[in-house]
């Protein structure tokens, strides 16, 4: 059943059950054996909900035989139903699951359960996703990698040596590694796109508000936005539809993201854009992988044409450090409104607990002038995308980076607890500087557009020579998914990446 598991994406899986090729307790069986084959090495599910996961298979299977779900003749099948019986996995940050609990990585979280579902969580158990665990993610969502202190790295399938990214990097991981065809994912400041690029996945980041949040997971500038990480174009399209409020629509019907991934992409003009955004510099292999797709692009008919951004980094890098500062406060040092307990500094890791402090300290006071710095960012680059369909950049400024490569230093973590406890702000300024030079030298090539709340996409065109992925990225006008999806399917059947399997999966099979 494996084989036959992977061959397919979660569309495929659903047809499979719609046709009565399979069953849903058959596909989740899977995916359950295939998480106690591979999980152990990759540390990607950090919660497992497998006896509720098996009782809903088994009512759909049994719904499914007295024929009520069935499509009969020609008759499609509406979009609601399109994923039924797939098994699905939930990020374990911001995504409530009535009833699991929601750590977030974080000490402090770790009893915390809710006892309602978020939206985007209402809208796959109503789709038919089958929900069976929740994945990894840094504490809070802070960092583009995923070693949380509460359950321990979590490691990339195509090297266990190397980061799966993050901060949705368990979901990678797992998609990855074959347990399930897609996954949630959310991204703050490129959590979607930086995995994808990782772990050799496709990520979009849909526009700013496309997808209903909870209240309380909105955050200073509206930074972040849930959809997934997946293997094939068209699982992220429908989900986009079920997410985006399409649900009520045959799937690929005209006006619909999977309708417009099944569309022929026009030539586009495309500006090429070589610059490291917020990072120091690309390496070879972030350059090499832009190089790679652009050659592609335009043997497809695209114009490619380099241009400069002309915005100033060093303003979006700052603008970029408020809104997190402030977000990292409210969910560190205001984390009583969601738990009913006072956080304890010993409940957080030691770089969470001073971010939330710089926010305290210089977030607040600097956040009219970030938020007006993100109106300026953003008619810069509504602006230019006048002139160009799509903007094509680095995701990444290199490789994976090895895990433990970006933890703080002994020193540093000295540094920080002492910052923590006397909040003086030039020291502040100091850390915050250091800790984001680290951050920002690898993973500086995404925030500018959860800045702009644009569309954007990682997209694994190349893999380096040591069997590596290094994604690519795109991002489009507001509101204009279907063009990012109509490229991407281009570029998948060009260069096509669903049947490249890590090391991981071959021998562990």
């Amino acid at each position: 059943m494996l084989s036959d598991y992977l061959a397919h994406d979660a569309i495929g899986l659903a047809e499979l059950v719609r046709t009565r090729e399979a069953s849903a307790r058959e596909l989740l069986d899977t995916a359950i054996s295939r998480t106690e084959a591979v999980n152990p090495a990759i540390n990607a599910i950090v919660l497992k909900d497998y006896d509720a996961a098996r009782e809903r298979a088994s009512r759909y299977d049994a719904s499914m035989s007295n024929g009520a779900n069935r499509v009969d003749g020609d008759a499609a099948p509406t979009a609601s139903a399109a994923l039924a019986g797939v098994p699905y996995l939930i990020k374990d940050l911001g995504a409530a699951v009535a009833g699991l609990r929601m750590t977030m990585g974080s000490r402090h979280y770790r009893h915390f359960i809710p006892g309602d579902d978020a939206p985007v969580v209402a809208i796959a158990r109503a789709a038919g996703l089958n929900i069976f665990g929740k994945t990894s993610t840094s504490e809070l969502g802070q960092m583009p990698y995923t070693e949380p202190e509460l359950f321990g790295a979590c490691r990339n399938p195509w090297n266990l040596d190397h980061t799966p990214g993050g901060s949705s990097g368990g979901a990678a991981a797992a998609v990855a590694a074959g347990i399930v065809p897609l996954a949630h994912a959310s991204d703050g400041g490129g959590s979607i796109r930086i995995p994808a690029s990782c772990c050799g996945l496709f990520g979009l980041k849909p526009s700013r508000g496309r997808v209903p949040r909870m209240p309380a997971a909105v955050t200073a500038g509206e930074l972040g936005i849930d959809h997934a990480v997946s293997r094939s174009v068209r699982d992220s399209a429908l989900l986009l539809d079920l997410l985006a409020g399409n649900a009520g629509r045959p799937p690929g019907a005209p006006g619909t993201f999977l309708g417009a991934s099944r569309e022929p992409c026009k030539p586009l003009n495309i500006a090429y854009v070589t610059e490291p955004m917020l990072a120091p510099s690309l390496s070879a292999d972030a350059r090499a992988a832009l190089d790679d797709a652009a050659q592609l692009a335009s043997s497809l008919g695209h114009n490619i044409e380099p241009i400069s951004l002309g915005i100033d980094f060093a303003a979006v890098r700052h603008a970029f450090l408020t809104l997190w500062s402030v977000t990292a406060e409210d969910l560190v040092l205001n984390a009583e409104r969601i738990t009913g307990r006072k956080p304890l500094r010993d409940e957080f890791e030691i770089s969470t607990w001073a971010m939330a402090h710089v926010g305290r300290k210089l977030g607040e006071r600097g956040l009219p002038a970030a938020l007006e710095e993100q109106r300026r960012i953003t008619e810069r680059l509504t602006g230019l995308l006048q002139r160009y369909d799509v903007i094509l950049c680095a995701t990444l400024a290199g490789a994976p980076i090895k895990i433990g490569e970006m933890q703080p230093t002994s020193t540093e973590r000295m540094q920080m607890r002492a910052v923590s406890a006397m909040p003086l702000e030039p020291l502040l300024k100091k850390l915050l500087a250091e800790a984001s030079n680290k951050a920002f030298a690898w993973a500086g090539c995404t925030e500018l557009f959860n800045l702009s709340g644009q569309p954007a996409m990682s997209i694994p065109l190349y893999w380096n020579a040591r069997g590596l992925p290094v994604g690519v990225q795109f991002a489009a006008r507001d509101g204009d998914e279907a063009t990012l999806l109509r490229l991407a399917a281009q570029l998948e059947t060009a260069r096509p990446w669903f049947d490249k399997r890590p090391p991981l999966i071959k021998a562990r099979s």
